[in-house]
């Protein structure tokens, strides 16, 4: 009896993984076992990355926060309580946006949260 050696579907496995691992270096894109290796990696990466982009972020709009509650004379922990204690619902990436977008609103924001 013939062996069997499903073909098409192997093709079609290595053509969809090479593919993925078009624009890499050398054989990273030309053979299959060092592009599924790379591919597997790329993957650990991305993984990863999109839970430090988060972080990252945070961070970011923590700094423009404080950044522009000190040139209103209170600091970023300061405000976030006295929102707290307010109980305005506006996040951190809100307040970095009116505080580099529109810096009349946050100066309003703060003197609500101060008040």
């Amino acid at each position: 009896m013939p062996r069997s050696q499903n073909k098409v579907a192997s093709h079609r496995r290595r053509k969809r993984i090479l593919a993925r691992a078009k624009g890499y270096w050398g054989s990273r894109s030309k053979v299959l076992t060092v592009a599924k290796h790379h591919l597997d990696k790329a993957g650990q990466h991305a993984y990863r990355d999109r839970r430090l982009k988060k972080r990252e972020f945070r961070q970011l709009w923590i700094a423009r926060i404080n950044a522009a509650a000190r040139l209103h004379g209170t600091t970023y922990s300061r405000l976030i309580a006295a929102l707290n204690k307010k109980e305005v619902g506006i996040n951190r990436r809100v307040l970095a946006d009116l505080a580099a977008r529109s810096p009349e609103a946050f100066a309003e924001v703060v003197k609500y949260a101060t008040a």
